[in-house]
């Protein structure tokens, strides 16, 4: 049994990006200055952006156009290719047809450049010479490291420490290309400092990373903050995974039931899933679409839904999104990208409206599904996007139990091949669950 692969053209790259705002039945509650309480402004917010960022981020409008720039650099490693997984199916001895759409052959190994070099560039042309952001497992500082030395702006990249400390080479391809990284909380800001003379083995959070990277953009000139997650502008520019995932899934002759993505502060879900929830408001059909994360930072189905800061000093606005508390600091998990304390505030507002589902999954289990997958269809998949394949592998077992075919279609984020230590620790029984 051969794998079957659908493949698109370069012209075929999506000319826009899909904006989901534009679509809700009920409108997204705006985010609130964290002194006022009063919907932010743009001025409020080109304290930390620029401007045109600022004006995507509030944009009304259902299309917005991606530069060509942008685009050709998309051309890279764009369309990312869709995959039947035959040989999962089998070893599953399920009737389900499985779809991948596999965001691991970008040059930083995921979904993240999407938006990476769409915000660098934006930057580049408001003129900013530097930028800072966080990063949890690396992905994102790795893809912002990439597309700012594209479009030539100095990177900064404030790491979250445990996956500084459990992922080494995600650093050093940050430092290939250009970018400066400190392990997060460090003692070169306040805040950081602050937490670590309270707790010096604190392993950091997504949270306390965002707040040092604040401090960093309001102390220096010339210096922007970019988000590799959550904010809307964020899961506008995710929305050519699944704009394209549309198109190869016609091609396949099939329309998926039920749709999977993995879920930490929402982008690659977003892009996967927005596009599809656009149809399903439209009435072309019910789909399932399932958001999972991991079981010790589940913000979807443990946490509340409220106004709350994006980072952990409180000097971000406020925005309504499922949350742990802004000073919850999650478990040493392996899945560095899921460990936020909220959601973004699109996709928890998805939720809340019925149009999509959550489930929360074990790290073992986690683990377990990836290395049956590894096994069966040779890619060995990041522990983030291997939440999915848990929720996957549950629903194509369902179907063989009900004797039913379902066709099943998630998103492939990134590899896992700079993952290998949490590899290493669930194979030797070493991996927990907390």
């Amino acid at each position: 049994m051969t794998a079957i692969r659908f493949a698109l053209g370069q012209n075929d790259i999506p000319r826009q990006w899909y904006n989901l705002l534009a679509d809700f039945p009920e409108p997204l509650p705006p985010p609130l200055h964290p002194g006022t309480k009063q919907p932010v402004t743009l001025s409020d917010m080109t304290a930390i952006f620029p401007e045109n960022i600022v004006r995507q981020e509030m944009c009304p409008d259902r299309h917005v156009d991606i530069p060509d720039e942008v685009r050709d650099i998309y051309a890279l490693w764009r369309p990312t290719p869709l995959l039947r997984a035959v040989r999962l199916e089998k070893a599953l001895q399920t009737p389900a047809h499985i779809y991948y759409k596999y965001e691991g052959v970008s040059p930083a190994g995921s979904h993240k450049p999407n938006s990476a070099v769409a915000q660098a560039y934006y930057n580049r042309e408001a003129g900013v010479k530097r930028i800072v952001t966080e990063t949890g497992a690396g992905q994102w500082g790795s893809s912002l490291a990439l597309a700012t030395k594209l479009f030539g702006i100095e990177c900064v990249v404030y790491m979250v420490r445990i996956s500084f400390q459990q992922k080494p080479y995600r650093k050093s391809v940050m430092e290939t290309w250009g970018a400066t990284v400190h392990p997060s909380p460090t003692r070169e800001t306040d805040f950081g400092r602050k937490v670590l003379d309270a707790d010096p083995d604190c392993p950091g959070s997504l949270g306390i990373a965002i707040s040092e990277a604040l401090e960093d953009v309001v102390k220096h000139p010339s210096t922007k903050y970019a988000l590799g997650s959550v904010l809307n502008h964020v899961c506008l520019h995710q929305t050519v995974i699944g704009q394209e995932a549309i198109q190869q899934m016609e091609l396949a002759g099939e329309d998926p039931d039920i749709i999977v993505g993995c879920v930490g502060g929402g982008s690659n879900f977003a892009g996967m899933t927005f596009p599809w929830i656009q149809r399903k408001l439209a009435g072309k059909k019910d789909y399932r679409i399932i958001a999972v994360e991991p079981a010790s930072c589940a913000s979807l189905t443990r946490g509340e839904l409220r106004y709350d800061f994006g980072d952990t000093a409180g000097m971000t606005p406020l925005m309504m999104m499922h949350t742990l508390g802004r000073e919850f600091i999650p478990p040493r998990i392996h899945a560095g990208g899921l460990r936020y304390h909220g959601m973004a505030p699109m996709v928890s507002h998805a939720y809340k409206l019925g149009l999509i589902e959550a489930v929360a999954h074990r790290q073992t289990k986690v683990f377990e599904s990836a290395v049956t997958f590894a096994r069966s269809e040779g890619l060995i998949p990041a522990p983030e996007p291997s939440h999915a394949i848990s929720a996957v592998i549950d629903e194509a077992i369902k179907a063989r139990e009900e004797g039913r075919k379902k066709v099943i279609l998630f998103n492939l984020c990134g590899h896992g091949m700079l993952d290998m230590s949490a590899y290493e620790a669930f194979l030797a029984g070493k991996l927990v669950d907390e």
